[in-house]
């Protein structure tokens, strides 16, 4: 399989994260990348286009018939090979209330929606994608045609203290790893699941929100030491660390690797 140049790589979730620097580092290596976010979010993502001179798609991953459209734009570029899942949201709440009333309990709706994004948009992106890769020519002798890469998380293992949803939703990534790659297996498709512990992104930044819309600094400081106390590395990730490992699993570097996880942490040990 090579490398990645001149493969056409669709990435959701690309507009910031993880996502943003996996597409960065992907088409600075010679990839034709496919952007692939919320509709919302493609002002934001103006600038990983600009970066990338890819192409923007909005993509709901949930909705089959808007990640058909983000499959068939790609193959309008290429064969696609590679399909990065990034996609994804967190919401930290509590399994019961304080005050011990039902109404206090954990919001249903939203572990719903937790497990309809993370968890399954992350398996209607690959049963998708992966139909597209089976309809290619193989690339080697060993018939390999593409490679997928699943984002999960250090919580799927270490899950804390309000994550019950989103650590169900990456447990379910890891759990779903090793059957999918085997059942892709036979069409030549690798797929992969990256385990990121503690990374310092968007999504970890709105936690220290104020109401006004600013960060707590200060707040965000503190916990970010603590965590990074948590790592034999004693540093916080990056979203760079995690796109040199996506770039190693959808590259032929991985051509033996499937239905593995991948736990680029520091070292991590979650309290």
């Amino acid at each position: 399989m090579g490398g990645v140049e001149g493969k056409v790589v669709a990435i959701t979730g690309a507009g910031s994260g993880i996502g943003e620097a996996t597409a960065e580092l992907l088409a600075e290596r010679g990839a034709k990348v496919v952007i692939a976010d919320l509709d919302r979010q493609e002002e934001k993502a103006k600038d990983v286009v600009a970066t990338t001179g890819g192409l923007f798609v909005a993509c709901d991953v949930t909705d089959p018939e808007q990640v058909i459209t983000a499959v068939d734009a790609a193959k309008e570029l290429g064969p696609v090979r590679v399909l990065v899942n990034c996609a994804g949201i967190g919401w930290p709440q509590r399994t019961i209330g304080k005050d011990g009333q039902y109404s206090s309990a954990h919001d249903l709706g939203i572990f719903t929606k937790v497990i309809q994004i993370n968890l399954i948009g992350t398996f209607n992106c690959i049963r998708l994608a992966a139909t597209a890769m089976s309809q290619t020519e193989p690339l080697d002798e060993f018939g390999e045609r593409g490679a997928i890469v699943n984002t999960a998380s250090v919580a799927a293992y270490d899950g804390q203290i309000g994550q019950a949803a989103y650590s169900a939703s990456k447990a379910g990534i890891v759990g779903m790893t090793l059957t999918v790659a085997r059942d892709l297996a036979v069409s030549g498709i690798r797929v992969n699941t990256i385990a990121p512990g503690f990374i310092d992104t968007p999504m970890v930044a709105y936690r220290f929100s104020t109401p006004d819309g600013d960060i707590d600094e200060a707040r965000r400081d503190e916990v970010f030491a603590d965590r990074a106390s948590g790592t034999v590395l004693k540093r916080i990730g990056q979203p760079i660390d995690i796109a040199l490992a996506m770039l190693y699993l959808a590259s032929g570097a991985s051509s033996f690797m499937t239905g593995q996880i991948v736990r680029p942490n520091g070292g991590m040990v979650m309290p």
